[in-house]
Order: structure tokens, then C-alpha cells, then sequence
């Protein structure tokens, strides 16, 4: 009877099943069981692999203290012997993307194990690790985890049984950015003037070597005499007036508000966060924690700014889609430059 290759699997303290935000402190731990995503994952191996254990680490601990946390997850992962480690997925979670990234780094580059995760192309953590694991390309959120297990234990189960992977796009994963050799029927000369004959008649046609799109922004000039300047307040917090009047969405937000702050010198009070990426008590507490209008409003007492713009603007970063952030900033940017703001302090969480 053939060996059943051995898994690890790591996720956060969500996925863990031991809380939301308010356990995203936890420290890392090691259960001799399938919790979570592993559980899915370990049913579609069927009698090829077993997940062994689950570690779960909160993606605030991981994230602030990496420095303990990953060598302590390296110690289990190498006392365990596993044939595979598999992270995630983690969708467009910034924090749970960037944790399942530096694991997946470490393992492979310092025990030499291969790893599978499973990300939103727009993921930060992509970068970090897709060069060294193979990452599954998911949804942006949790409701595409029924698509994402079956393409990453297929690729697993390839990995693990030391079987060549196909080209990205027919096994689901992300490219790693790498030149290989294939042979095909036609030599290259006859494919390129195929896509070309394509391109000119307005046909279908894929190009074998995309090019990278980078988003390059100049920095806008500097301003030449802050007293005399109109400063506006805009934040990706999630900061809104109590009982979210305009319901934006707590991630993957498909909108932003603008609130008249002429006659307030401070959100405290009135305001709250609906952001669904970090634990809201302390922002709740003191919103001007995550939105500083007070400081803002003194400042402009002080005369160290002509004056604070009578709107505020606001909407949630975690899980939004690029082309939406970028959809937001030119509607916001348009609206402040036609009213004559000049510069503009932008805040996150």
C-alpha cells in the first residue's frame, strides 16, 4: 500500500474557529487535528495525503511579533516532517495573506519543504512568496473557498506525488514570473504573426509573454505656504457617522461618504468605525485616533494651515478591489480639486 503524503496546514485565528478581531492577538499553536479549511482540504486528498495538524496563529501576533512567531512555527513544521505545508487561502486578507506569504517563504527557503496557498491576484502577500510556493488564484473573499480547496488540493496532491504541474492558467495557480521550455507544433515566428493577424481583426488572442503593469504615480508639488492652505481629511478607516447613513460596506467596499465636518472640531462622539480588518474598540473609543480631525482643526487655530476642508471623506480599504480604490481616489481627487483643496492627509488603519 502506497504511503499517504503528510500535511500541515496553517491558518489564522478566524479560520481557526478560535474568534474574529478580538483573537487576532493569539499566539501560534499546534492541534493534532484538521480545523477549519483543513478539513475540506483533507476530504478532497481522499487516500493520497492526510493533514496531520493545524497550526493557528492570530494575524495580529504574526504580523507584530514575526520574530517569535515564525521560528516557533518553522520548530513545529520541522519536528512534524510533512511532505507539503499548505497556508490559507486567504483571498484579498492583507494581514492573513502576508503571514501565509512569510510562512510559506521560510518554509520552503529554510526546510526545504514545498508549500501551496491560495491568494486574490491583488493580494500583498502574493508578492513575498509567489516566486518559491505555488499559490492558488482565488476570489477576493471567503465565499469562493468551495472553488479554491479543490484547485489547491489538486495541486498538492501533484506536488506531493513529485508530478510536473501544467502551465498556470490550466491548474489554477498564479504565475511565478519564471521562463520554461516548451515545444509546440508551430515555431515562434508563425505564432507571432498569428497574434498579430488576430490583434488586426479584432480577435481573441493571448500573448506569451504579458508584460507587468506598474502603477506609477508622481508626487504631486509641493505646498508653498501651508498657513494659506486648504487641507482635507480623507480616510480608508472606515470612520462614519453613528449608524453608517450611507451603508458602506465593511470590506470590499463598492463606495465611499462625504460628510459636512464645517461646524465639528473632532469626530469623537458622533462617529464610528464599520471596518471590518482590525479590532474597532480603541477607534471607536477616540475616532480621531484613525481620522485626526481634531489635530487638524487645531492646527488650523494655531495658523499652522489656512484651513480644514468642510467635508470629510471615508470609506473601508480591506478586501476593496484595486480598480474600485482607484474608481474612489479619482471620484474624491476630482471633487477636491475643483473645490480648490490643496493638499489632502490620507489615513489608514
Amino acid at each position: 500500500m502506497t504511503r499517504k503524503f503528510k500535511v500541515i496546514y496553517y491558518v489564522n485565528q478566524f479560520f481557526g474557529q478560535i474568534g474574529g478581531e478580538d483573537k487576532a492577538g493569539i499566539k501560534p499553536m499546534y492541534k493534532e487535528e484538521t480545523i477549519g479549511p483543513a478539513i475540506g482540504f483533507n476530504g478532497l486528498l481522499k487516500d493520497e495525503g492526510e493533514v496531520i495538524g493545524t497550526i493557528i496563529c492570530g494575524d495580529n501576533y504574526f504580523n507584530e511579533n514575526k520574530e517569535e512567531a515564525l521560528p516557533y512555527i518553522l520548530n513545529i513544521i520541522k519536528e512534524n516532517d510533512p511532505d507539503i505545508v499548505v497556508t490559507g487561502p486567504a483571498f484579498n486578507a492583507g494581514r492573513y495573506g502576508m503571514a501565509c506569504a512569510e510562512i510559506a517563504k521560510a518554509v520552503v527557503e529554510e526546510l526545504n519543504i514545498p508549500v501551496v496557498s491560495g491568494m486574490y491576484i491583488e493580494n500583498p502577500g502574493l508578492d513575498v512568496c509567489k516566486s518559491v510556493a505555488i499559490v492558488a488564484e482565488t476570489s477576493d473573499s471567503a465565499a469562493g473557498m468551495r472553488k479554491a480547496l479543490p484547485v489547491m488540493a489538486n495541486l498538492a496532491k501533484k506536488i506531493a506525488k513529485g508530478e510536473e504541474l501544467d502551465l498556470p492558467h490550466e491548474e489554477g495557480y498564479i504565475p511565478q514570473g519564471k521562463r520554461l521550455t516548451v515545444f509546440t507544433e508551430k515555431r515562434g515566428s508563425q505564432r507571432a504573426v498569428d497574434m498579430l493577424l488576430a490583434r488586426l481583426n479584432d480577435e481573441v488572442f493571448e500573448t506569451e509573454l504579458p508584460m507587468p503593469v506598474f502603477d506609477q504615480v508622481n508626487p504631486a508639488d509641493s505646498i508653498k505656504d501651508l498657513s494659506k492652505a486648504t487641507i482635507a481629511l480623507v480616510t480608508t478607516g472606515g470612520m462614519v457617522p453613528l449608524g453608517n447613513p450611507d451603508r458602506i460596506q465593511s470590506a470590499s467596499a463598492q463606495k465611499w461618504g462625504k460628510y459636512d465636518v464645517s461646524k465639528r472640531d473632532a469626530l469623537t462622539g458622533e462617529y464610528c468605525t464599520i471596518h471590518g480588518g482590525f479590532d474597532p474598540v480603541y477607534a471607536n473609543e477616540i475616532p480621531d485616533r484613525v481620522a485626526p480631525l481634531d489635530m487638524l482643526k487645531e492646527y488650523e487655530r494655531e495658523g499652522v494651515i489656512g484651513k480644514v476642508f468642510e467635508y470629510f471623506y471615508t470609506t473601508t480599504g480591506t478586501g476593496t478591489s484595486v480598480g474600485n480604490a482607484v474608481k474612489f481616489g479619482t471620484e474624491i481627487g476630482k471633487e477636491l480639486k475643483e473645490a480648490g483643496v490643496d493638499g489632502v492627509i490620507l489615513t489608514s488603519t
